[in-house]
């Protein structure tokens, strides 16, 4: 039975300071839904490393099938694009060139798509309660699949809503992390497939005995 689930993220920023703040948003934004869904009680752990580049999230998590090969070890990095394989291995291997590492299979892999940043366009009410007033709800996309809306808008449309609240323009670096300890969990999955997925995936990880 695995007891450990290691997460290796893209994102974080450069320093220390950076990925410790987006680490404790991550750690936030799964803790509150896996401890609901799961169903018995025994002693796991999700270890979250943010790693900066998403190279260097790939060469992390390939590091860690040797360092903790009784772990179930997950990469986790935005698709960057409109996801069109039916195997994330497959996409990033057609986007980025990264070849599937021996001994794993797709529920080791696991994809932001387009970006983070729709996973914030999922929750409207958490970035209107986020941003406060001056907000422009009306510049975010009604959609009830987030993942349609392309990576070179998601940031822009993000920043365009929030350029006259007080907290400012979006700032990944400066608000990522909060935006993620906020969100409603289950409004996201429902508009990202993908995120749902890597629910689904930890859920059945931390609940073995309901695949029997």
């Amino acid at each position: 039975m695995v007891k450990k689930i290691r997460i290796y993220i893209e994102g974080g920023g450069d320093s220390i300071g950076q990925k410790t703040s987006l680490r404790q948003g991550f750690r936030q934004f799964f803790k509150e839904e896996l401890e609901k869904e799961a169903t018995i009680k025994i002693k796991w752990d999700i270890n979250i490393t943010m790693c900066g580049k998403r190279s260097d999230a790939f060469r992390n998590f390939k590091n860690a099938l040797k360092s903790y090969p009784d772990a179930f070890n997950i990469l986790l990095v935005d698709a960057e694009a409109p996801v069109k394989k039916d195997s994330p291995w497959e996409h990033l291997k057609l986007r980025d060139n990264w070849d599937k590492p021996a001994g794993v299979d797709d529920d080791n892999c696991h994809l932001m798509v387009q970006t983070m940043e729709a996973w914030f366009i999922a929750d409207i009410a958490n970035l209107k309660e986020f941003y406060g007033q001056g907000f422009k709800e009306n510049g975010i996309p009604k959609t009830a699949n987030v993942e349609t809306i392309a990576k070179d808008h998601l940031e822009r449309i993000l920043k365009i809503a929030s350029s006259r609240t007080i907290k400012g323009k979006y700032h990944k670096i400066n608000h990522a992390s909060k935006l993620l300890e906020l969100l409603d969990v289950t409004k996201v999955r429902h508009a990202s497939h993908y995120c749902d997925r890597l629910f689904t995936t930890i859920t059945e990880i931390i609940n073995p005995q309901d695949q029997n």
